[in-house]
């Protein structure tokens, strides 16, 4: 494995929501990640923590490689790769993101 991969699983693992985007949760540099903030503050992910993909191109490329998807925003949930920002918004209207970002 190697070392931006062993970093991405870290990160994952040791945040229960991790999305990695495009800008941060304060400002979202494209409107895909800036929806997907704003569907996980509505779910009350108030333990959300982001990583900006624009600021390290290996990790950017090496987290498409790792979630075996080719866009960001990308969202983990307690170490699982979840989707995107079309699949949160489903997820979201549905009530299965917010049983998924239940506490407990």
């Amino acid at each position: 494995m190697s070392d931006v991969q062993q970093r991405i699983g870290e990160m994952v693992k040791d945040h229960r929501v991790m999305l990695f985007m495009k800008g941060t949760a304060d400002f979202p540099m494209c409107g895909f990640s800036k929806l997907a903030v704003q569907v996980l503050q509505a779910c009350g992910a108030d333990d959300l923590a982001t990583f900006n993909v624009l600021e390290d191109e290996a990790l950017r490329q090496g987290v498409k490689e790792y979630a075996q998807w080719p866009t960001f925003p990308q969202l983990f949930v307690k170490g699982e790769f979840v989707g995107g920002s079309d699949i949160m918004k489903e997820m979201y209207q549905s009530g299965e993101l917010q049983q998924l970002l239940a506490k407990g």
